[in-house]
């Protein structure tokens, strides 16, 4: 492969991957497996993944960090009991709850809720990225264990 397509597909990747951390929609764990099945190595596509996910997941911490200033706007998502319940819920269970951010739908309310609950960007990053590669390291050796590459 030249080095312009192999450039061309980890990009394309690793902006995948960004979108799949946020309310955008995302295919990344297709678009890994399907460089996985073309030759691409396990150990780049996971880092490129695991990047992006944590990147996007640290634009929805963001959000989270900055939301409550426009908490009294008309428009703003969330009610005040809603707030304060999921306040309540986060002060229970807490950080280590950002260890689930790799679930589908409510992770990346996870990431948001921790920006929101002031949680610092290293611990964030730390507990993200442990929950976001091991996620892609699962979905990689699933698809090296069932050797996706000999269905194509």
């Amino acid at each position: 492969m030249g080095t312009r397509v192999e450039l061309s597909a980890y990009l394309g990747l690793f902006a995948s991957a960004v979108t799949s951390a946020t309310l955008l929609p995302g295919t990344s764990e297709i678009v890994m497996l399907g460089l996985l099945t073309q030759g691409f190595e396990l150990l780049p596509l996971w880092l490129v993944a695991t990047a992006g996910n944590v990147a996007g997941s640290t634009f929805n911490w963001w959000l989270g960090r900055f939301a409550l200033r426009f908490r009294d706007r008309r428009w703003f998502p969330v009610g005040d009991t809603a707030l304060t319940r999921a306040e309540r819920w986060y002060h229970r269970w807490g950080q280590p709850s950002l260890l689930f951010a790799w679930l589908p739908g409510v992770g990346d309310a996870f990431t948001v809720a921790a920006g929101v609950m002031r949680v610092p960007l290293l611990t964030f990053l730390v507990m993200v990225t442990i929950a976001k590669g091991g996620r892609y390291a699962a979905i990689l050796g699933a698809g090296r264990g069932l050797d996706i590459g000999s269905w194509f």
